[in-house]
């Protein structure tokens, strides 16, 4: 009974950690697996929503074309340059962390949580822009999908630098892992985003 009991304990040590608990693949991934089961729905909404902005503008080349050349492109470039600042040093916050560098890992996350904080400046001016030339998400199917695409974005923005700040209170690798793990989508919804609204004729 003695050496059952001990050789369940040695393969409960040798079994790493998340591996053996239902998660499967997701078991390898870092951080939360839950985290990653998020990151894939959000992933599939953002993908739809483009898809769908691409069906439309099918459906209507000329307007959307014309609509299109009314967006600020150097902005969205600008905000493009910022969200992949943000995330390099969202990565470097979980380097130190790993490092035993908690403060460090924090500063990191503080400059990550900035460059967030300056993308939403840069899209509040470009929505007002927008609104001071009576454009709107009323104005024709273009607009009313920009709105929608890029104020879900921005809302993931927002979600974001939140989590940023809560991993950064509770600055465990894991949480870290987590955390930044859902700021990389939010870079990568906006790389996709970009490109298909802003440039893509």
């Amino acid at each position: 009974m003695d050496g059952s009991q001990e050789s369940t304990s040695h393969v409960a040590a040798a079994t790493p950690a998340g591996e053996g608990n239902g998660w499967g693949p997701l078991s390898g991934l870092p951080g939360n697996p839950m985290m990653w089961i998020l990151i894939a729905s959000e992933l599939l909404v953002f993908g739809a929503a483009l898809i769908g902005f691409a069906g439309a503008r099918a459906l209507d080349p000329v307007g959307f074309a014309e609509s299109q050349s009314l967006l600020n492109r150097p902005l969205g470039a600008i905000n493009t340059a910022v969200l992949l600042t943000s995330g390099l040093f969202a990565a470097l916050a979980v380097q130190a962390r790993r490092e035993e560098k908690s403060s460090l890992s924090r500063i990191h996350l503080a400059i990550a949580a900035l460059f967030g904080f300056g993308f939403m400046v840069v899209k509040f001016v470009e929505y007002g822009e927008k609104f001071a030339a009576g454009i709107d998400v009323d104005t024709n199917t273009f607009f009313t999908l920009y709105y929608l695409v890029t104020g879900f974005h921005l809302a993931h923005v927002v979600f974001g630098i939140i989590i940023l700040a809560l991993v950064g209170i509770w600055n465990s690798e894991e949480n870290l892992e987590t955390g930044t793990a859902f700021w990389h989508m939010v870079d990568l919804v906006w790389v996709l985003i970009f490109p298909v609204i802003y440039l893509m004729r």
